[in-house]
């Protein structure tokens, strides 16, 4: 069963609904994988900022291993 698409999903597809040329695609991609990407690193610092983790924690992390095992 398909769920309905969301109003993100059909803003998109609103925009998407006229001829875009190959540049103007690729164009488009960037900007949304721009935007998240600042996004999340938006987030990301203020998780940091709330917990009050400090530069020494974030380099600490760098190091350590975060896969499950087995």
């Amino acid at each position: 069963m398909s769920n309905p698409l969301n109003e993100t999903q059909l803003e998109i597809l609103k925009l998407f609904s006229h001829e875009q040329s190959e540049e103007d695609l690729q164009e488009i991609k960037s900007l949304l994988v721009t935007y998240l990407s600042e996004k999340v690193v938006r987030e990301a610092d203020k998780a940091f900022e709330e917990r009050n983790y400090t530069q020494a924690v974030f380099n600490k992390w760098k190091k350590e291993h975060f896969r499950k095992q087995g």
